[in-house]
């Protein structure tokens, strides 16, 4: 496997014609009834928009980014983009899910000193390719190959996300090779083959009741992911509203982005547009449900050791997925509900997540 270094550093043309696009923006009229009510709130907006076209330093978030070790490698003819922290600790690779990127996860690194960090970009996100189709199965045959590649014959896998169903595939594929895998969500559900418990009960109605008034976004581009690739690939502010709205609606935020950096969320959509892979990004979810990856079969079970960090807020509200929920398909050794934090723990919680992720894997 041929590893090189990377430095990122996006032409000026790219940032000149991201200036240019925000400042003629043909925007709509504002929505009746109360703001975000349907969908992202024009004031907001525009006022993100006028400060990412004056006011926000993208040089100076690459320069922070690059502070980091970073390389690309041929893995499997998939050019694979990711943060390697060597410390001779003990190897974890962690993967992001969408709407994110590698960077939700940089505040991780610090605080996990004891660990050698592998933090990959998925393929069709940021630096890293996409092959025509890839699914969590595929990613997590990529990232045995990757940890292999750098020198790891054993190591620790974990994520949120399509970062979890990842992570959940590496130990379906080659259990022998994972000393734990640690979520901050599920993204696969099993298959019931029992009655479920008053709990579960409850879970499953609540997530009904999501996917009612929330996964429109998860239909689209599990569906027609090309249709909605040309707006969000034209128009930054249109990539900023379909990003952020999540971002705002899924994490611990009380309906308020400003629980986030200002400056953090546009160096995630940034990164979005200079790499423009918003389509490839999207596409995860066409391939995951052609391929049926979502839901585990009747006869998959991970054997290897799991431990789940239950975040309160993540999409279904008041933290109610139960344990012998994830106990279906899991080993779990672990679960811990969080009273603080969403969908994206790494970067809402990083001391939760990390206190937890080592407490995990001290053994």
């Amino acid at each position: 496997m041929h590893v090189e270094p990377f430095v990122i550093d996006v032409e000026e043309p790219v940032l000149y014609d991201l200036r240019a696009r925000l400042e003629h923006t043909r925007w709509p009229g504002p929505a009746p009834g109360a703001p975000w009510a349907q969908g992202t709130d024009l004031a907001w907006l525009k006022s993100l928009a006028a400060y990412w076209e004056d006011g926000f330093d993208w040089r100076a978030r690459e320069r922070a980014l690059n502070a980091w070790p970073q390389f690309v490698a041929d893995v499997d003819g998939v050019r694979v983009h990711f943060v390697h922290v060597r410390r001779g600790g003990l190897p974890l690779i962690l993967t992001h899910g969408w709407p994110s990127a590698f960077t939700e996860l940089l505040g991780l690194i610090d605080r996990l000193p004891a660990f050698d960090l592998v933090i990959p970009s998925l393929p069709g996100y940021g630096f890293s390719s996409r092959p025509p189709v890839c699914t969590t199965r595929d990613v997590a045959s990529l990232w045995h190959t990757l940890m292999q590649g750098l020198g790891y014959e054993r190591y620790g896998a974990g994520g949120g996300d399509w970062g979890a169903a990842v992570t959940t595939y590496m130990a379906l594929e080659a259990p022998e090779r994972l000393l734990g895998i640690h979520l901050s969500n599920l993204d696969n559900a099993p298959t019931p083959t029992t009655p479920l418990t008053a709990a579960e009960q409850a879970f499953v109605a609540a997530t009904e009741h999501w996917d009612a008034t929330e996964r429109g976004y998860s239909f689209e581009q599990g569906t027609k992911p090309q249709t909605l690739a040309y707006g969000l690939t034209d128009s930054p502010v249109a990539l900023a509203a379909w990003l952020l709205e999540k971002w705002r609606s899924w994490a611990d935020t009380g309906g308020d982005l400003a629980r986030f950096d200002r400056d953090f969320l546009l160096e995630l959509v940034t990164l979005y547009w200079v790499t423009n892979t918003i389509a490839t990004a999207n596409r995860d979810y066409f391939d995951n449900r052609a391929a049926g990856t979502a839901l585990l079969g009747p006869d998959d079970f991970v054997t290897v050791p799991t431990a789940i960090a239950n975040f309160h807020s993540n999409f279904v509200s008041e933290g109610c997925l139960p344990r012998e929920w994830a106990e279906r398909i899991y080993n779990v050794q672990s679960f811990r509900n969080l009273r603080h934090g969403g969908h994206f723990a790494a970067a809402e919680e990083p001391a939760l997540l990390a206190a937890d992720i080592s407490a995990f894997f001290a053994p």
